[in-house]
């Protein structure tokens, strides 16, 4: 799906928050776009319309797309943790306005975690090692029926569905 569709979906209350998260730190608004159709491009071509589902396309999108969002702010903000916190706002916000079932909700929220943890360990890699090293740990993601599953995998990316 692209971008604009999905922001197209959103209710005013909806664009209303986001507007008034980016309003607030103008600078990240362009990296956070950037990072976000970057990640739709490598999932698209890498996955097709797979990613879309609760499987592990799906939770290597969402942890790749909160490294890019960190890597892309880091230049702005200067500060990884300062990155990370934004990354964390962003998607949260995201995860929070879509309509997703609540157990979808968690995979995709622990996933964008997962994710965040990943870039404090490719803060100096390129997007090709960044890719490579997360669809490595897509390999290992772990299958989860419920949500208080998906804590004891704290570091690792959880899916649904095969």
């Amino acid at each position: 799906m692209k971008i604009w569709t999905r922001i197209r979906k959103l209710s005013i209350r909806q664009l209303w928050k986001f507007s008034i998260l980016f309003l607030k730190h103008p600078l990240l608004i362009i990296p956070t776009i950037r990072a976000t159709k970057r990640t739709f491009e490598i999932c698209n071509d890498h996955f097709g319309n797979a990613h879309h589902k609760s499987n592990t396309a799906n939770a290597f999108r969402h942890a790749l797309w909160n490294v890019l969002i960190c890597k892309n702010t880091l230049k702005s903000t200067k500060n990884k943790q300062k990155s990370v916190f934004w990354a964390q706002k962003v998607s949260d916000l995201y995860e929070n306005v879509t309509q997703n079932k609540p157990i979808e909700q968690a995979m995709d929220l622990h996933n964008n975690a997962v994710g965040r943890i990943y870039f404090l360990n490719l803060l100096d890699k390129e997007e090709q090692e960044i890719i490579a090293f997360t669809q490595d740990k897509m390999k290992s993601a772990k299958k989860v029926n419920d949500i208080v599953a998906m804590k004891q995998y704290q570091n690792e990316m959880v899916f649904l569905v095969e």
